[in-house]
């Protein structure tokens, strides 16, 4: 169930164990306070819930600064859904609450209209004015209203700590395999195959041209992904750019070509998912040096996934 602070009423959820925090791609840190929040959520009788804030309040509080999110509300709801939360907690966020200081969003938010019992969060994991909610002073807050805190420590991958501003730096240079691993899942983007002007399919590789509301995608240049369509998995090869090779005007299209067999895509959702960048988008002399290209390409994509084995 989704709940909408302050436009809905307070959801009537048992004992609610509280994952909060704005889990922008749901990578491999969320994942671990998730878990921790439905594991004590079933030894307390609760219901497993998390709560994330819409819009993302650096857009309000700095938008000459906020960074373009890895997820749509919709898929982060999605997400977290499937991840096992019972309830989600979509808190509306203003100009009028980004002044509030860290007690008034924990009375009004978290008790008033919630009635929390148990919070986990990240290890920076900042909230109120000025980003004063600190954890202590959240788990302060907890002993004064009622309800226990607790954090997760930063989890590491390799050598890296997982955060959300790391994953959309590796995608944004294009390194979707190293962001995948951080992620736990390959990045992804959904859309609506549209019209295109059949370039593609005039030299034997129809593709599907991708229309999404995602705001962050990888560089110009070409990728091995998987496309998504009704549930079942396709190997692909996508192209990010502006066809330099036909003169193309306009800004950056997202071409799929099919590994597997073309099909008719126009009008269907399918959300590509990214698994290793290929090569820089070029221009090629002529057609004829494009199509050789486009044949190494899908070869270069089926021997990565023959050892991934997708």
């Amino acid at each position: 169930m989704i709940a909408h602070y302050p436009d809905d009423p307070p959801p009537r959820w048992h004992n609610p164990v509280l994952a909060l925090g704005n889990f922008d791609g749901l990578h491999r840190g969320h994942a671990k306070i998730i878990d921790r929040v439905r594991r004590r959520a079933g030894e307390r009788g609760g219901t497993p819930a998390a709560m994330t804030f819409d819009p993302h309040p650096p857009r309000v509080v700095r938008p000459d600064k906020a960074p373009a999110l890895l997820m749509t509300t919709a898929q982060r709801l999605e997400a977290l859904a499937r991840a096992g939360m019972q309830g989600v907690a979509v808190v509306r966020f203003t100009h009028e609450m980004s002044a509030w200081d860290p007690e008034t969003f924990v009375r009004t938010v978290l008790v008033e209209w919630l009635h929390v019992v148990e919070v986990w969060v990240g290890a920076n994991f900042l909230f109120g004015h000025d980003r004063a909610g600190t954890f202590s002073v959240l788990r302060t807050l907890g002993a004064r209203y009622g309800f226990r805190a607790e954090k997760i420590d930063a989890v590491r991958y390799k050598d890296f700590v997982v955060s959300s501003t790391r994953i959309r730096r590796l995608i944004a240079e294009g390194r979707v395999d190293e962001a995948g691993a951080l992620l736990g899942h390959h990045y992804f983007i959904d859309g609506l195959v549209v019209h295109g002007d059949a370039r593609g399919r005039e030299i034997g590789f129809p593709t599907a041209n991708l229309e999404s509301a995602n705001e962050l995608l990888p560089p110009a240049g070409v990728y091995a992904t998987t496309a998504a369509v009704e549930g079942i998995e396709h190997p692909s090869v996508t192209n990010i750019g502006t066809r330099p090779t036909f003169g193309a005007a306009g800004g950056l299209r997202v071409e799929t070509h099919l590994l597997d067999g073309s099909r008719e895509l126009y009008d269907a959702r399918l959300r590509l998912s990214f698994v290793q960048r290929l090569r820089d988008e070029r221009a090629f002399p002529d057609v004829d040096a494009l199509k050789g290209q486009i044949e190494a390409d899908c070869r270069a994509a089926r021997r990565l996934f023959d050892r991934i084995s997708l």
